[in-house]
């Protein structure tokens, strides 16, 4: 009776490898997120190919910009604001070039917790908070006061 070891699919070659249950040193290859193609067609200029991802980091340097200069509660929102703009354009656009990180939900869900914990943390920031839950100080004055 013979062993056989286990095959994979054939390399680049044609040639059947070897597999192993053991994670490779080195990654060869991976699969392009979806939806992670080119905003724009390949003979535009890089920008304007990368237009999404570009538009959400210049409404958080806006953001940064506007904190900096004493406008925390503005300026936290637009950051805020500009994480839910990417998440409604992961959902809405077919390609968004480098805003793809993972899969199309995972984003979204990133996204969508990330801005909308920074603007609630905005709206309730002291003093003077625009927003204010009642068991969120309930529960502070229990466990820290």
């Amino acid at each position: 009776m013979t062993v056989r070891d286990a095959i994979s699919a054939p390399d680049a070659q044609g040639k059947p490898r070897r597999t192993t249950r053991r994670f490779p040193l080195f990654t060869r290859d991976t699969a392009r997120p979806e939806g992670g193609g080119r905003a724009a067609p390949g003979d535009a200029p890089a920008p304007a190919r990368q237009w999404p991802i570009l538009t959400v980091l210049s409404a958080v340097a806006l953001g940064l910009l506007l904190t900096a200069f004493d406008a925390f509660r503005v300026g936290t929102i637009l950051i805020g604001a500009a994480l839910l703009a990417g998440a409604l354009m992961r959902w809405m656009l077919p390609s968004v070039g480098m805003l793809a990180v993972r899969s199309r939900f995972t984003d979204m869900l990133t996204y969508s917790v990330l801005g909308l914990a920074i603007v609630v943390l905005a709206l309730m920031a002291q003093p003077n908070p625009l927003l204010e839950i009642p068991f969120l100080d309930d529960t502070l004055h229990f466990t820290v006061r």
